[in-house]
């Protein structure tokens, strides 16, 4: 006597689901809650290091500057001139008869981390030349991210 299995020959390509798949409302809030307290934890330290970067990036940028001012000071006996400006590191001023730049690459490098050009005043009132940024509200003074980033500290 043989047992009749209930094959029919034909392949069921729908999967065999049972009660206990999948999770259970409970279980997803739980993991939303871990979520929540992991983002409360972790995202102020996040948002507070991202908000320093511009800072530190303004700095590297700043030496920079700074670096390619004293080539240009080397190849031509002064500093670019108040009216030239930073400009004067990537393209030729006509009063600058030995010019060998570009000193820097690009003009974007003449631009601070908040897209406006960096403050260059010759002569300085703290040194040959003030280089300065007055940060992302663009006003003297301010606090955090809002603070002036001075090339003379």
């Amino acid at each position: 006597m043989q047992l009749a299995t209930g094959n029919t020959g034909k392949c069921n390509s729908t999967p065999n689901l049972s009660d206990d798949s999948g999770f259970t409302l409970t279980e997803m809030l739980v993991v939303l809650v871990i979520i929540g307290l992991l983002a409360g934890l972790v995202g102020p330290r996040v948002i507070g290091y991202l908000s320093t970067t511009k800072t530190k990036t303004a700095r590297v940028q700043m030496q920079n500057i700074k670096t390619a001012l004293e080539l240009y000071l080397i190849d031509n006996g002064e500093y670019p001139s108040s009216d030239a400006g930073l400009k004067a590191l990537t393209t030729k001023p006509g009063v600058a008869t030995n010019w060998s730049g570009p000193y820097l690459t690009s003009e974007s490098g003449l631009m601070d981390p908040w897209k406006r050009p960096y403050l260059y005043k010759l002569p300085g009132d703290h040194g040959d030349f003030d280089l300065s940024s007055l940060g992302k509200d663009g006003r003297e003074g301010g606090d955090g991210e809002d603070q002036d980033v001075l090339g003379w500290n």
